[in-house]
């Protein structure tokens, strides 16, 4: 195989998911040493884990995702994980309102659907 990575285009939304996953680090250690309140910790703790998981899916599926659709479902991945993880995140750290929480989940519901309906096209 002959491979020439020029050919490759930088992505925006693998580098958006490395991102979320690093950040998904430090909320955790934050979550585990930093914070005393159960409530909070909940939130930050869940917020990481979301972060993560959904910042390691863009980052392995983002770079080999060329259709459209496909596209779409990542950017709902990515805008559905700042919603609900922010949401946590600025409730635990601001003392702010979970309410974005729900859009951003049914945003990540919606954009693994999408994601699936893509990988039984191709």
């Amino acid at each position: 195989m002959n491979y020439d990575r020029r050919q490759r285009k930088p992505s925006f939304l693998a580098l958006a998911g490395g991102l979320l996953a690093a950040v998904a680090v430090g909320l955790s250690a934050y979550a585990s040493h930093g914070i005393a309140a159960a409530q909070a910790q909940s939130h930050v703790q869940t917020a990481a884990l979301f972060a993560f998981g959904h910042g390691l899916a863009l980052a392995a599926l983002a770079p080999s995702t060329t259709r459209r659709t496909g596209k779409a479902a990542l950017c709902l991945l990515l805008l559905g994980t700042l919603l609900f993880a922010g949401s946590l995140a600025a409730a635990a750290f601001g003392g702010l309102s979970t309410r974005l929480a729900p859009a951003g989940g049914i945003a990540l519901m919606l954009g693994w659907v999408i994601w699936a309906v893509d990988a039984i096209r191709r």
